[in-house]
């Protein structure tokens, strides 16, 4: 499945907290970047939107030996690691950046945290695995701009 979802991807209680923990974080003189809050803010955003597209999230920041992969999912029989990427912007063309980002080593290391997730979790019994890949533009204000999802991405 691909998609761009712009703009209006409404409110709730965990995205109130982590608008609010942005904001104190960005207001704090001794935060010298705003990255990790753009990650986390992207990372929401394309958890919500896979939810909405009716996958079974299994885990987020599921961590492994070799590092973090963002998301865990099910699209049907098929298991999914999605490497999510967020960047300032308000445009289609700041989500399609991100996207453009995931260059071959991260790739590499994307399929060997996915070969330890497999690995530590046992045989999982799925039919597929397939790697997506979703870049986020995130507003000034918080906001999403802009999400484009890549299937079987790399």
């Amino acid at each position: 499945m691909t998609g761009t979802w712009l703009i209006g991807w409404g409110t709730s209680p965990t995205r109130a907290r982590l608008a609010a923990t942005v904001r104190f974080l960005m207001g704090n003189p001794r935060t010298r970047s705003d990255r990790p809050q753009t990650g986390a803010l992207g990372e929401l955003a394309a958890h919500q939107w896979l939810r909405r597209a009716g996958w079974r999230l299994l885990e987020r920041n599921a961590r492994t030996r070799y590092g973090e992969l963002d998301i865990v999912a099910r699209d049907r029989s098929t298991l999914v690691f999605v490497e999510v990427k967020a960047r300032r912007g308000s445009s289609r063309q700041e989500a399609l950046l991100a996207l453009e980002s995931i260059g071959p080593k991260k790739r590499l290391q994307i399929r060997r945290l996915a070969r330890a997730w497999l690995a530590e979790r046992g045989d999982t019994g799925y039919s597929e695995i397939r790697f997506d890949a979703i870049g986020v533009a995130v507003g000034s204000g918080g906001e999403t701009a802009a999400l484009e999802h890549l299937s079987a991405a790399f």
